[in-house]
């Protein structure tokens, strides 16, 4: 009786909120499953971390521990992959495989597709950041509150949602078989620029000029600003550095959807 009474909106939502669960179920579980996939997204930034922060457990710059900040930019660095490599790559395969005309012809609500991808690749972020925080506490001397710990799983999931926008746009400009290659050529570079393997500050002055004007370095100093450590530039600016660029590749991925279908 409750649901019949329920407005229509709402029992339309508890209708398809199954759907969009068993979606990112099967997405999650059909990614880990991809051995190529889940060990390379998860294995990159744990063994980088564990070359370099875990090396570097006993430096301090300052008061500031490097193996603290390396951890942070690490986690960001693995939170950009999955949403990068799960979303650009994944879709551009399937795209070029048909599978999303077989997801247009089912009776499947179309958002429940990119919401799948978008969660899986935010659960995959928060894996990386669970066992890189391991590895800080255990093997490289970093101390860290729960509240800390917290506070960057959910800028992990923020990092996701920013990237998988730009993983939209990639899977919809790039061909499959050259998804990886461009996603790295873009990927790597922007990771290093941004100081996510080494802080920022060690990088050539050339370099430090460059990295304000890109996303993951909003990313990384957000990130930072949870352990005290960050930049002069406000924190304000970061988040609209974020939110501006994710509304950039949203608008023209919608562009380039509606020119796809129109022509």
């Amino acid at each position: 009786m409750a649901t019949a009474l329920a407005p229509l909106p709402v029992r339309r939502t508890a209708r398809a909120l199954p759907i969009f669960l068993k979606e990112t179920k099967y997405e999650f579980l059909k990614l880990l499953r991809t051995r190529s996939f889940s060990l390379s997204i998860i294995g990159f930034p744990v063994m980088f971390y564990v070359l370099f922060g875990v090396m570097n457990r006993h430096v301090y710059d300052g008061n500031v521990s490097v193996a603290k900040v390396m951890l942070g930019g690490y986690a960001c660095f693995g939170a950009i992959g999955a949403a990068l490599f799960g979303i650009g790559v994944g879709l551009a395969n399937e795209r070029s495989q048909g599978w999303l005309e077989l997801k247009r012809a089912s009776p499947m609500p179309p958002l429940a597709y990119l919401f799948g991808k978008c969660v899986t690749a935010m659960a995959f972020g928060l894996i990386i950041v669970t066992i890189l925080t391991v590895i800080g506490i255990e093997f490289a001397d970093v101390s860290i509150t729960p509240m800390e710990i917290a506070k960057m799983f959910g800028m992990s999931a923020v990092g996701s949602i920013v990237f998988a926008s730009m993983g939209l746009l990639l899977a919809l400009l790039v061909p499959a078989n050259a998804a990886p290659g461009v996603v790295n050529l873009i990927y790597l570079p922007m990771s290093f620029l941004s100081g996510l393997w080494i802080p920022v500050r060690f990088l050539p002055h050339a370099v430090q000029k460059v990295a304000p004007l890109l996303p993951t370095y909003h990313l990384s100093q957000l990130m930072l600003s949870i352990f005290g450590y960050r930049d002069q530039i406000s924190l304000t600016t970061h988040w609209g550095g974020l939110a501006g660029f994710t509304l950039l590749m949203l608008g023209i991925s919608w562009a380039v959807f509606n020119r796809q279908e129109n022509a």
